[in-house]
């Protein structure tokens, strides 16, 4: 028997999606924009990083290949690895929406089959008869918001009244969500939890994927910032997932950032937080020293998504993509005999697209480990080949929607 580590890079997406244009997506490309922009210069931040986009660990392991699978090109300006070491190749998604419950869903083998529910783009975002009662149930004067926004945009402009009046920033996106940003101190921190367990039951009947609490600190606008206590609160998936069938042939799943939160906590068997990029690798690279045989661990490493692809700084993603390429090896090290490895990713965020929300893309799948032996695995029809793989690697039976490429 052998261990199993799943490392999501949230937003890498590859282009290529065959259906982006149902999404108006056509032609977003994640990976392969950034690398054009770093090629021209046009990334370059003093102090952060200049030159071509180099990620010389994924590109050994087969990037650049699962890259033109996914769009028919090479990204440009990277240089190409003398050798490709890993199982390389991309995956289109299924599920029907870009979110990330959606992505990882598929990627654990369940993917999303029916439709999602969102709030309308023009006037008042939420239902005046949920407000009311959400109000009335949480004991808040009133919302601020009641919006599509972007979360950091939203905090600056009604973060001062909110903590005049005390009433909650409550805001969506293009994604099936309700978001709620609200003061550590002066609200506090357990109180919008709570704010979002009860604004959580209260919208199962519209089918809402995701309520996130988003807490923040600062006194003025120019000082206000998300802090690492996000939550987010999550429907269960729709059938067992993985995770279940792991947990259910005692295997443990530990899961690694915002995992569990996903997951609505089914399915897993040990929480692991952390904040940022760095640190998730941290405590991941810890959860591989205590993993044992048959078992899983599962990161999400929310950077890319959060900070840079939802923001749109191109330098940023650069920058974190190759930050987290650098502490490939430190993974590399931690393997042992029939251990094996995924990186994918969820779904895309283009920073050079219009907007900030989700783009429809593949994903890629670069799989290795002691004995693997490199090929190419093409395009795969859904992420949930990536959960057949770790399932038929780890022993377990088989799931219904995807095929393993082992």
């Amino acid at each position: 028997m052998a261990r199993a580590f799943l490392f999501v890079l949230d937003s890498f997406g590859v282009g290529g999606s065959p259906d982006a244009s149902s999404y108006g997506d056509e032609g977003a490309d994640t990976l392969g924009h950034i690398a054009e922009f770093c090629a021209a210069g046009a990334a370059d931040r003093a102090g952060l990083r200049s030159g071509p986009l180099l990620l010389p660990n994924m590109s050994a392991l087969g990037l650049m290949q699962a890259a033109k699978a996914a769009t028919g090109r090479f990204p440009a300006g990277m240089p190409m690895p003398e050798k490709v070491y890993g199982i390389h190749g991309c995956a289109s998604e299924v599920s029907r929406g870009k979110d990330t419950p959606s992505g990882h869903w598929e990627i654990a083998g369940t993917p999303v089959s029916f439709d999602w529910g969102y709030f309308p783009t023009e006037g008042d975002a939420f239902p005046p008869h949920f407000v009311e009662a959400l109000c009335s149930a949480t004991d808040v004067p009133g919302i601020l918001g009641n919006c599509h926004a972007s979360g950091t945009e939203v905090i600056a402009r009604f973060g001062a009244e909110h903590i005049r009046t005390g009433k909650p920033i409550c805001y969506t996106s293009a994604d099936s969500v309700f978001q709620v940003a609200a003061h550590e101190k002066h609200f506090g921190l357990e109180r919008l939890l709570g704010f979002c367990r009860i604004a959580r039951a209260l919208l199962d009947s519209y089918n809402i994927g995701r309520v996130i609490a988003r807490p923040f600190v600062g006194e003025t606008a120019s000082s206000f910032e998300r802090t690492g206590n996000r939550r987010d609160f999550s429907v269960p998936p729709p059938e067992p997932t993985l995770l279940d069938r792991l947990v259910n042939a005692e295997r443990k799943v530990h899961a690694v950032g915002k995992i569990g939160d996903i997951f609505a906590h089914q399915g897993v068997s040990r929480v692991i937080k952390a904040n940022g990029n760095e640190a998730l690798m941290d405590a991941s690279l810890a959860a591989m020293d205590q993993a044992q045989d048959g078992e899983l661990v599962f990161t999400n490493f929310v950077d890319f998504d959060m900070i840079y692809g939802h923001r749109r700084d191109v330098p940023g993603y650069a920058a974190a993509l190759e930050a987290f390429d650098a502490r490939l090896p430190d993974v590399h090290r931690k393997l042992g005999p029939g251990d094996l490895v995924i990186l994918t990713a969820d779904h895309g965020c283009d920073p050079t697209w219009r907007g900030t929300d989700h783009t429809r893309e593949r994903v890629p799948i670069l799989a290795y480990g002691p004995g693997l032996r490199s090929r190419d695995i093409g395009i795969r029809r859904t992420y949930a080949d990536i959960g057949e793989t770790i399932a038929r690697h780890l022993g377990i039976a088989a799931g219904p929607h995807g095929r393993s490429f082992l």
